[in-house]
């Protein structure tokens, strides 16, 4: 077989492979940019705004784990500039779109030893994967 005979159908092939790809990984950074549309096995990371030095945390409450895969554990950073102790910062999660469907990603800003009083903020985002 030639060359030319070769890399017809390998390169085919590659833009096959390319074409099947998932879309670009999808950003939130508000509540507002809900709800969202994604395709199985696309992803998308969430950053809220932080800081855990005053008591309070983003806590999973709903993962709509039925269409969602975490990536990994929430990661929190400071922006490098503030430099002060204390400083907010942001936490960020990464998921997964696992399976078709519709579910609520939903995260509760409060105390985590204090469960029982109410979240100073709650992040709800609507999510349908196809």
């Amino acid at each position: 077989m030639t060359l030319p005979r070769l890399l017809v159908p390998l390169g085919l092939a590659l833009l096959t492979a390319c074409a099947q790809q998932p879309q670009r990984n999808v950003e939130l950074d508000a509540e507002s940019e809900c709800p969202t549309r994604l395709q199985v096995g696309q992803t998308m990371t969430l950053t809220l705004p932080s800081n855990p030095s005053t008591g309070y945390r983003w806590l999973l409450q709903n993962p709509a784990p039925e269409i969602l895969r975490a990536l990994g554990p929430e990661v929190y950073s400071t922006p490098e500039e503030a430099g002060i102790v204390g400083s907010g910062g942001t936490s960020t999660w990464r998921f997964q779109a696992k399976a078709a469907g519709e579910g609520h990603l939903i995260l509760v800003y409060q105390q985590p030893w204090a469960p029982e009083v109410r979240p100073v903020q709650t992040f709800d985002c609507a999510i349908r994967v196809k």
